[in-house]
């Protein structure tokens, strides 16, 4: 069957199209995104603002339509934190339902955790042994760890790379006293969560998802996306560590003339990058991998895993 995803994310909407079926890897088929930032549009309130949600049912109503030209049976539409935390939210998911006809579904922090983890694990499969997996946001970092494909432990934290850049980084480029609070608040919120996951014991394998991980990887020297989604790319601590000041230096234009880093990213990326260095560092993380998939691949085999598969005949 053809599916659309469709992730209404803090900074894009994304709509995936795949065609897949049960006991099948995903194959993507059409990519659909529209960065929208929707977390830089809260207004004081915490509410997203009427150009915002203009912008949202516009660009949803044009991913639906881009669903239906590519021949999906069906989309399976979610939110994550900028919608979720909104002030308005019921608003803006009644809004999008009455004019677009898609029924929103807000994921929890701990359920984007849980559903990132999945698809890290079938990604690397079972001889990965206990997976820690990070996922950097536009709104917050997702962390879980675990043996099976549910975590034992799963956490969101407020740490999203455009959320952190908003509230702790208005300089351009950034003011080095910010950059030390931001780091200070950064590794303060994580160290409350270390000890939750370590008492379940050393991972054989870490991971990380999520378009910030990729950039910071890609600086580092990782290959680029046009190489496959085959390739392995890993991002090591000594090698963020360098960048780190570097990055604090730099312009918004200047970050945007990185290797691999796009021109609506490169703002983020310095938060993001104390937040990769803070989870790193604290974690004992030396070496992470880049896994191609993330959330939306999560959300598909979660929803394949509950189709009914065909039993084939048994001989004799």
């Amino acid at each position: 069957m053809r599916l659309g995803v469709l992730d209404v994310g803090s900074n894009t909407v994304h709509l995936l199209v795949v065609d897949a079926h049960p006991g099948a890897r995903p194959l993507p088929a059409h990519s659909h995104k529209a960065e929208l930032r929707l977390a830089e549009l809260l207004d004081e309130g915490g509410a997203i603002g009427p150009l915002g949600v203009d912008r949202l049912v516009s660009t949803i109503a044009g991913a639906v339509q881009a669903a239906e030209d590519k021949g999906c049976e069906d989309v399976l539409a979610f939110a994550t934190s900028a919608v979720r935390e909104a002030t308005n939210a019921d608003q803006v998911l009644e809004r999008v339902r009455v004019e677009t006809g898609v029924d929103l579904a807000v994921l929890s922090g701990a359920e984007e955790a849980r559903l990132t983890f999945l698809a890290a694990r079938r990604w690397f499969g079972w001889s990965a042994g206990k997976l820690l997996v990070l996922d950097i946001g536009g709104g917050s970092l997702e962390i879980a760890f675990g043996i099976d494909e549910e975590p034992d432990t799963a956490v969101s934290l407020p740490l999203g790379a455009g959320r952190l850049t908003g509230a702790w980084l208005p300089d351009d480029p950034a003011d080095p006293e910010q950059v030390r609070a931001l780091r200070r608040h950064v590794r303060a919120s994580i160290a409350r969560t270390v000890g939750e996951f370590s008492r379940a014991g050393r991972p054989d394998h870490v991971v990380a998802t999520s378009k910030t991980f990729k950039q910071l990887a890609r600086i580092a020297g990782a290959a680029r996306s046009t190489e496959g989604l085959y390739v392995q790319r890993c991002l090591s601590r000594s090698a963020l560590e360098e960048w780190v000041p570097k990055l604090a230096a730099m312009t918004v234009e200047e970050r945007g003339r990185l290797p691999g880093v796009s021109e609506g990213r490169a703002a983020q990326l310095l938060a993001g990058a104390l937040v990769a260095e803070g989870a790193m560092d604290l974690f004992g993380v030396e070496e992470l991998e880049i896994c191609p998939w993330a959330l939306r691949e999560g959300v598909i085999l979660r929803r394949l895993d509950h189709l009914p598969v065909e039993r084939a005949a048994l001989p004799g």
